[in-house]
Order: C-alpha cells, then sequence, then structure tokens
C-alpha cells in the first residue's frame, strides 16, 4: 500500500513561473531521500505533502486522504515535519513539554503522550535533560528535541529537513539509527539533504530533482550510479561513490566499508 501518492501535481508561487511541473510519485515504507540543488522544488514538494500548500493542479493523497480536502491539523495526525532549524520549532521551557505539546495536539490521551514522550527522548538520548529549557542546551540537542517531538506523536510519514545541520559524528550516528529504526517498524522516512554521504548510509530510495521535474528515481545506489545525470543536476555522489569510480571500479559502492569488504572478497581485481 502506497502512504503517499501524487498524481500530476503542478505548483507555482507566481503563474509566470512553474515551481513543480506535472509529478507523479508513489511512496511505500522505504525510506527515501529527495536531493537536488536550491531552487530545484524539494522544499514547495516537502510543503505539500505536508499541506502547507496546496497544488495548483493535480493531487497529493496521504494515506488515502487528499489534502486539498484537508486542513493541516487533520494531517498532522499522519505526517510529521522536523523543521531544518530546531529554532524555528521549539516554544516551550521544558523539554519534555516541547516533546509532549504534539502528540497531546493530535488527540492521544495524555498517559499515552507521556509515554510516547518519554520513549522518544530515550531514543534520541536526552531523557535526562527532560526538565531543562531547551535553550540551556546545544544547538545540536535543541536538533534532537525537535526529532522527539515528532517522533513521539507516532505518525505513519516523518519528513526530516537537512537533519544532519549541527550535527557532529555522533548527532549523526544517533539520527541515522532514529531513522533506520523507524524504518524498520514500518514508519515512511522523507528527507531532504544536501549531505551525500548521509544519503548513501541511511536511505534506501533516492530521488533527484531538478527545475521543478523528478530527474531520478530509484534505489540509492542505482541513483548514485547516474554519474552524468547528477552532474546534470550539479550534484556529486558520495565520496566513497567518487573515491571507486576514480579507481576504475565498475561497481557502485555507496561507503567505503561496502568496497573494503568487497576487495576482501575479490582480491584479484581492482
Amino acid at each position: 500500500m502506497n502512504k503517499i501518492e501524487v498524481i500530476n501535481l503542478h505548483f507555482s508561487y507566481e503563474k509566470s513561473e512553474e515551481i513543480l511541473k506535472g509529478i507523479n510519485l508513489n511512496f511505500d515504507s522505504r525510506s527515501t531521500a529527495i536531493i537536488g540543488q536550491n531552487g530545484a522544488g524539494k522544499t514547495t514538494f516537502v510543503k505539500l505533502l505536508k499541506g502547507l500548500l496546496k497544488p495548483d493542479s493535480g493531487d497529493v493523497v496521504i494515506n488515502g486522504i487528499n489534502t486539498k480536502k484537508s486542513t493541516v491539523a487533520e494531517l498532522a495526525k499522519y505526517i510529521g515535519l522536523v523543521f531544518q532549524n530546531p529554532n524555528d520549532q521549539i516554544f516551550k521551557n521544558k523539554v519534555m513539554d516541547e516533546v509532549i505539546f504534539g502528540p497531546l495536539n493530535i488527540g492521544q490521551t495524555p498517559e499515552k503522550a507521556k509515554e510516547n514522550s518519554i520513549k522518544a527522548l530515550k531514543t534520541v538520548g536526552l531523557y535526562e535533560k527532560k526538565g531543562e529549557n531547551p535553550y540551556d542546551l546545544s544547538l545540536s540537542e535543541r536538533k534532537l528535541i525537535s526529532i522527539a517531538s515528532i517522533v513521539a506523536m507516532d505518525t505513519e510519514i516523518i519528513i526530516f529537513d537537512e537533519p544532519t545541520i549541527a550535527q557532529d559524528y555522533y548527532g549523526k550516528e544517533k539520527i541515522k539509527s532514529i531513522i533506520r529504526d523507524l524504518s524498520a517498524r514500518g514508519t515512511l522516512v522523507l528527507t531532504i539533504t544536501h549531505d551525500m554521504d548521509f544519503v548513501s548510509e541511511t536511505f534506501e530510495r533516492t530521488l533527484v530533482f531538478a527545475k521543478g521535474n523528478v530527474l531520478l528515481d530509484g534505489t540509492t545506489r542505482e541513483v548514485y550510479s547516474h554519474k552524468e545525470e547528477l552532474e546534470h543536476a550539479y550534484l556529486e555522489a558520495p565520496n566513497a561513490t567518487q573515491l571507486c569510480q576514480m579507481l576504475g571500479v565498475k561497481e557502485t559502492f555507496l561507503t567505503v566499508e561496502e568496497f573494503i569488504d568487497y576487495k576482501k572478497n575479490n582480491k584479484d581485481k581492482l
């Protein structure tokens, strides 16, 4: 079953410039990265999925619900969005109050909302700071709080907007783990990101947006094997993929670990 259906989607902010030009896509439970240069239409597309914008023509259907006929509040039960900048999302004076607000707002019982909020804070590693003011914590920690507040809502779809910004190695690894856990339990995770290595290490499917169209759509390995199309979209493959290409390796490797394992099992090949 498709969690999201996008049917001949067109959208413009001004009549003279069409931003999205007839997008047709289906999303199941595979974690999916949306990549492309600034201005390619990624953020506009995500706002349409969340119901923050309405299509000029075409349809966006979330779990059988057409966004044209639903409010943002109604869609919040099914789809959550983690903002790029946590300071645009956080507004409570205590971490727990921030995390529990969303679950309560979509109709969870106080008991269930508290249970989900505690679980989400433990997932991001911030349960011990539940009584602190979010703005007394680091930007990296505030990002994790904003993630916890959406995870606690237990929606079937979660969108991350540039999740690795302001994250150190530990933070990135934590976010990778969260996304993998969400995907394992059937949550559809989407992300907008410019971090190609993060995409290669985390996401099953990748979409390349360019000039309001979907240039590439496939498994992450398939997409990163299309060097010329990526260059056309002004994108580069992950570092490990580029290194293997420079070494003349025909296969597409997404991580250094993959390539090392390959070499161990194929010592006679470059």
